[in-house]
């Protein structure tokens, strides 16, 4: 019988410890496949298709943060613009009322000075705090969120909504501090990845036009002109940017019934963020207006990735050429050290006799002094 227990125990146990082998391994496969997740995630968020959606996704959820916190009647100008009207009103009829004909004198110069305090008070919230006529329901919309969440992680600033609650404007500092950074790296990342696209294609035209004029003229081509370094020149990106902007131009113009300089300007102002804020598409109150956000929200994402393109083309050039620069200046000034002496040109004297005409010499010369 104490063997049968002892067996039994020492059975037991190795199932127990075959069991913790199983758990610890499968728990060990759990995790390495988690940290490969997660090594997968990092590095495809990494890559610019990952950047920009992160981009989006970060101004998505901007758009419903600020249309939460912003959405409360309460603390909206309606209201006190219509506590304004309605006190205006009652101390006309109390003027009214108690002056009647009697004093027409004094009833023009009291009902002149409520009109003017009143006056002063819809100038007062039209201006500073920028009130125009649209309840909280029509200001803070998804899509007009999401453009106020461009506006403010691109630095542009537009200036047309602004956040009047308390917890708006931390969350309007919290958001910049983190999306301006992620904004950063998405436009150099993107400015990369459309100029390697517009130099492939750039590349692709400029030797297929030079193959076709060679083949014309002489009929056949080198390797080494084939692979000639092409750069892109500044002018073929000024054309791009000025056919984005002439794009923009008539898509403004045809939407929101603005004069083809008004649409220009605008164009031209958001790409180059400066964001004056005094033409804003999609304000109007039209029933399409959200849907002209939504587009002018794509627009000024892809246009400031064509900007980055530019830069990046750009400045490939203007390096190009100041090394060119560089290196004239580099002859020139030796040029010029050897015409007033400071630097000896090696091609003034002869090279130097090799070793093995050095030595025939000096053995001929050894051979005529011991005849001598």
């Amino acid at each position: 019988m104490v063997e049968r227990g002892r067996a039994s125990q020492r059975s037991h146990g190795m199932a127990s410890q075959r069991s913790y082998g199983t758990s610890s391994s499968s728990s060990q496969d759990s995790r390495t496949r988690c940290k490969n997740c997660y090594r997968k995630f990092i590095s495809f968020m990494c890559t610019q298709v990952g950047v920009g959606g992160l981009v989006v996704s970060y101004a998505i959820m901007g758009a419903f943060a600020f249309k939460a916190i912003e959405e409360k009647p309460e603390k909206w100008m309606t209201n006190r613009t219509s506590l304004i009207h309605n006190d205006t009103i009652k101390k006309l009829w109390n003027f009214t009322e108690h002056l009647n004909v009697l004093h027409k004198d004094r009833w023009y110069e009291d009902v002149n000075n409520t009109l003017f305090s009143f006056q002063e008070k819809i100038v007062y919230v039209v201006r500073k705090e920028r009130y125009d006529g649209r309840s909280h329901t029509e200001v803070w919309t998804f899509p007009a969120s999401l453009m106020f969440c461009l506006s403010v992680f691109t630095m542009i600033g537009y200036g047309h909504m602004t956040p009047r609650t308390q917890w708006g404007k931390i969350a309007t500092i919290l958001y910049a501090v983190l999306g301006i950074p992620l904004y950063i790296v998405y436009f150099m990342g993107m400015g990369r990845v459309f100029a390697k696209s517009f130099k492939f294609l750039y590349r692709a035209m400029y030797r297929c036009i030079k193959t076709k004029n060679k083949n014309v003229e002489e009929g056949e081509i080198t390797e080494e002109q084939w692979e000639e370094p092409i750069i892109v020149p500044s002018t073929a990106c000024m054309w791009v940017m000025v056919f984005y902007m002439l794009t923009g131009t008539i898509m403004f113009a045809e939407w929101e019934g603005w004069s083809y300089l008004n649409s220009c300007y605008f164009s031209f102002t958001s790409l180059a963020k400066i964001g004056i804020g005094d033409f804003v598409p999609g304000t109007g109150g039209a029933k399409d207006s959200q849907t002209k956000l939504i587009i002018n929200f794509m627009y000024l994402l892809i246009g400031m990735g064509l900007i980055a393109m530019c830069y990046t083309l750009m400045k490939e050039e203007i390096m190009l050429k100041l090394r060119e620069l560089k290196q004239d200046f580099k002859e020139k000034l030796f040029f010029c050290g050897v015409k007033l002496g400071l630097y000896v040109d090696e091609q003034m004297y002869p090279e130097p006799p090799r070793q093995q005409h050095m030595h025939g010499r000096t053995k001929s010369m050894r051979k005529s002094v011991r005849r001598r």
